[in-house]
């Protein structure tokens, strides 16, 4: 080897071991950016030598497909599973001790007691208290049903509103590749740092459009990306598409939120406690307008079983008496219309009626009532007393209102619980299919976090940094550039003797 050629080496030692410690320390700087793939040093050995050709960053498309489909997964499963658990939260947790279910059971007891001591004024208040707390139970969980439903339906908003923001980011980013990319190009494939860090830009953006709603990517030339919803709507391609959502101000039962809608398209519902939704948008569709709407079902069916059951009758006088019709007795509601109606006859859902049932003033003695109007059956002004001759031992209606919560009735079968059985019943299934939806939901939500975890740790060991390896290679880098140096010392010694021997 010429000295000529040994300065060489040591100098081309020099520059590939600056170039490759500079890469090495730019990836221990980023060691914990979870938006940060990996670069290389490529070193490839030419006429000229060993000479370092490229920055090269790790990426694997396949890994990267998995994670953004785990991510949509987990976002969709999260969300719905938080807002089944506000639901539960209404029924004042895991005792369910604010549930319509736990008060209708405190009322038949307190209807035993008062049918026990007919006489007693007691326990006539009593079994007016508990009516009362029935009908306040079934109007605050239809308050926070809908106030629920008003909040997802905020949320959405401010989604959407993030998610046009993502886009329009996305476009910066995806241009900034597109440039980077016929720039290396030029360059006959030279390193590309700027290109290394579009991609990694671009990639961040669209990890969080991910969480938003469920994505599939393409790429084409010069690294140019086109999105699609999982369902193939474009999301962007080439410009962002817009996506558009109108809010609605204030819920109530009966009330039907907009959809939402990518390029014109509407955004599908999840369905499903495990849900089939991707993102967050399609499970706060999913809860706005099919879970908690078919509580609210079940708590307007609960409040129209308890007006049916204390109904009381009107009668023409004759004998045998012919009853005209059947009316609100110790339960009564406010129609949208005007007024307390008669008494519903069919096992069809009245929607908003847990939100204004309430017991009738003719029995509260606050408000000017006698309680005793539920023993004797003339709570409603129109009603035929079941009492005439004023007894105060009457107990028989009483007991036919205990035994009755007992007894079957038909239901809508929209509540998705049970569509006979009696109203405690009812109430219990009710509390049990919010119990089963949150359960099933939350063991979706432990496999889909445990997916995300898996994919995410996959694509990490792929294209992250691991110190270990870093430091590793830190010191090859090292030994590398001490050869260079005893090489350089060497050459140095070479030239020293000749000049020394010249002289």
């Amino acid at each position: 080897m010429s000295l000529t050629s040994a300065l060489n080496t040591a100098q081309s030692i020099f520059n590939n071991t600056g170039t490759q410690s500079s890469v090495v320390s730019n990836n221990i700087a980023n060691a914990g950016n979870t938006n940060y793939n990996r670069r290389e040093a490529v070193v490839s050995t030419t006429s000229a030598g060993a000479t370092v050709v490229q920055i090269a960053r790790s990426q694997d498309a396949s890994l990267q497909t998995q994670f953004l489909s785990s991510t949509s997964d987990d976002a969709a499963q999260q969300r719905l599973l938080k807002g089944l658990e506000d639901i539960k939260a209404t029924m004042g947790g895991n005792d369910y001790e604010t549930s319509p279910a736990t008060y209708l059971a405190t009322l038949q007891t307190a209807l035993q007691t008062y049918a026990g001591s007919p006489s007693s004024l007691t326990a006539a208040q009593g079994a007016v208290t508990a009516a009362q707390d029935v009908a306040t139970s079934l109007n605050q969980s239809t308050q926070a049903v809908q106030s629920l439903r008003e909040d997802a339906d905020k949320e959405i908003s401010t989604d959407v509103d993030s998610l046009n923001n993502l886009l329009a980011q996305f476009k910066q980013a995806n241009d900034a590749v597109q440039s980077a990319t016929v720039a290396a190009a030029s360059a006959s494939g030279a390193a590309s740092p700027a290109l290394s860090d579009a991609l990694d830009q671009r990639d961040a953006v669209l990890g969080q459009i991910s969480q938003l709603v469920g994505i599939k990517t393409v790429t084409r030339d010069n690294n140019d990306m086109a999105i699609y919803t999982s369902t193939g709507t474009v999301l962007f391609e080439t410009l962002p598409r817009t996506v558009t959502f109108q809010p609605t101000n204030g819920y109530t039962a009966g009330t039907t939120g907009n959809a939402i809608y990518i390029d014109g398209v509407p955004l599908a519902s999840g369905q499903g406690s495990d849900t089939n939704g991707q993102g967050s948008l399609q499970s706060l569709i999913q809860l706005r307008d099919d879970v908690a709407p078919t509580y609210q079902k079940q708590l307007d069916e609960i409040a129209r079983g308890l007006v049916t059951m204390f109904s009381e009758t009107t009668t023409d006088g004759g004998t045998p008496p012919t009853t005209l019709s059947t009316q609100p007795g110790l339960f009564v509601w406010t129609q949208n219309s005007a007024g307390d109606g008669e008494t519903p006859t069919s096992a069809t859902v009245i929607d908003g009626m847990a939100g204004t049932i309430a017991v009738s003033a003719q029995v509260v003695t606050s408000q000017g009532g006698d309680p005793t109007r539920l023993r004797d059956g003339t709570i409603n002004p129109l009603s035929t007393s079941q009492n005439p001759t004023g007894d105060s031992g009457y107990s028989t209606l009483l007991d036919s209102y205990s035994n009755g919560m007992d007894a079957d009735m038909s239901f809508d079968p929209s509540t998705g619980v049970d569509t006979s059985s009696s109203i405690l019943s009812f109430a219990s299934n009710s509390v049990g299919w919010v119990e089963g939806q949150r359960s099933s939901a939350n063991t979706a939500a432990e496999n889909t976090s445990a997916a995300l975890t898996r994919s995410s740790d996959a694509y990490s060991n792929s294209t992250g940094v691991n110190l270990d390896e870093e430091l590793t290679l830190m010191m090859d880098i090292e030994q590398s550039y001490k050869a260079g140096t005893k090489l350089l010392s060497a050459v140095n010694d070479m030239l020293q003797a000749l000049l020394d021997s010249a002289s």
